[in-house]
């Protein structure tokens, strides 16, 4: 009898240890792995995090044809501008897939350690970042590879379901429709026929919770929304037209309205950014619309924005 039970604790053991290793996929995500122990789903953005080890792992998912362009940046010199020393580039295998890891030491604008793995899929480039900010004792550079090299990558989740896992619901549409959830965290509305825009031939509303906490209220908030407005690589040639703080229904907002110029077409535009902050989270939106658009386009960028609903 007692061996039987050993056999069968056994047997228990080794079904425990089976579901223990299959993939996780946070919702709406078509990426997924083996987290690391104690690492849970975040409810802040795509991925995994363990706040008392110090340590995350976010998703984001590109287009195929972005491959090419993100590995020819993940180079030594490139990345060390971004505050990472390179301590091992490689080559992996991921299934059927293939893929390029990277790892080093975060040199801003926090000390740690940090993890830059690219996958390449016939629908979908992925790309998959682990940072830890404690020492050995968040998680051991070899439990953090053994979660990067299970990555998987299943069948497209429809747009549907990807809308209803954002960390917010757009209530007001004023005629946009949503294209593409981005990161788990972030979605982009047109209005127009095409779902891939080029020269801004039509207008566009980008929305993204936040992934860090919000700056403290006063000055800070509006050097904030205005250093993310330069930030943005799209744009060229911005001049401010107006940059205001305001509370509205109980919530501090930051609103900026910009000319600008659309960097690869040349086009002039005008740009709304409209931070809510709640809290010490908060979402940022971003409208752009042709210059002659302006007077029909920023009532509706407005108005998406103030039917913006947040559980935070």
């Amino acid at each position: 009898m007692k061996a039987l039970s050993a056999a069968a604790f056994g047997f228990i053991l080794s079904i425990q240890a089976a579901l223990a290793a299959e993939p996780v996929f946070p919702p709406a995500s078509r990426i997924g792995l083996v987290p690391p122990q104690e690492m849970s789903l975040s409810k802040r953005f795509s991925g995994f995090e363990n706040e008392e080890r110090a340590a995350v792992i976010t998703f984001a998912e590109m287009p195929a044809e972005a491959y090419n362009q993100l590995s020819s940046g993940l180079t030594k010199d490139v990345l060390k501008k971004q505050g990472l020393e390179v301590k091992s580039r490689e080559n992996v295998k991921l299934g059927s897939r293939s893929g390029i890891l990277v790892s080093g030491a975060m040199t801003k604008p926090e000390a740690g350690r940090k993890w830059l793995l690219l996958i390449k899929d016939e629908k979908v480039t992925g790309l998959v970042v682990a940072q830890v900010f404690g020492g050995q004792d968040g998680y051991s550079d070899a439990q953090i590879r053994d979660a990067l090299t299970s990555v998987t990558v299943r069948q497209d989740v429809s747009l549907e379901e990807q809308l209803s896992a954002l960390p917010f619901q757009v209530g007001e549409k004023a005629g946009f429709r949503p294209v593409r959830v981005m990161a788990g965290n972030s979605v982009l509305y047109t209005d127009g026929p095409k779902d891939t825009i080029k020269g801004m031939e039509q207008p566009v509303m980008i929305l993204a919770a936040s992934l860090q906490p919000a700056p403290p209220p006063g000055e800070q908030r509006k050097q904030f929304a205005q250093a993310a407005l330069y930030a943005n690589r799209v744009l060229k040639e911005i001049r401010i037209e107006r940059s205001e703080s305001f509370r509205l229904k109980g919530q501090d907002w930051h609103e900026i309205v910009a000319k600008a110029v659309e960097a690869e077409s040349g086009q002039p535009i005008v740009v709304m950014q409209s931070i809510r902050f709640d809290g010490n989270r908060f979402v940022r939106m971003v409208g752009l619309t042709r210059e002659e658009q302006r007077d029909q386009n920023l009532p509706r960028f407005r108005a998406i924005a103030d039917g913006i609903e947040t559980p935070f």
